[in-house]
């Protein structure tokens, strides 16, 4: 069970560096004004959903506490991240305040699931 849980987290970092190197990627286009969420972009998005989810499934089957309050937080910061992503991913340019925001949502994600204990 350890291992399934290691490459499901494996899993889910690759999807949090998909979606935050998507929006590292897009720096120089926003400058240009010529920002658009890429495919690896919502890839990353989606894999950080199901993986996150698997997790905290895992979790639960191994008898493990889960902090719900933390998870509920995460949760909803990507359900946004997600919807940003998909009301947008259509349109050849975006603006810049939803690469931003969808930045700093991945950012936030992160540092809670590091810092909250």
């Amino acid at each position: 069970m350890e291992i399934v849980k290691n490459v499901v987290l494996a899993l889910h970092i690759i999807g949090v560096v998909a979606l935050l190197g998507g929006v590292i990627f897009q720096s120089s286009a926003l400058r240009e004004r010529t920002a658009r969420i890429l495919p690896a972009m919502m890839h990353g998005a989606w894999t950080m959903l199901v993986t996150g989810v698997a997790l905290v499934g895992l979790r639960y089957a191994i008898g493990a506490d889960v902090d719900n309050a933390k998870i509920t937080v995460k949760l909803v910061i990507l359900i946004a991240i997600v919807v940003l992503a998909l009301v947008n991913r259509k349109r050849e340019v975006v603006a810049n305040w939803v690469l931003m925001t969808i930045g700093a949502l991945t950012i936030a994600n992160v540092v809670i699931a590091t810092v909250w204990r």
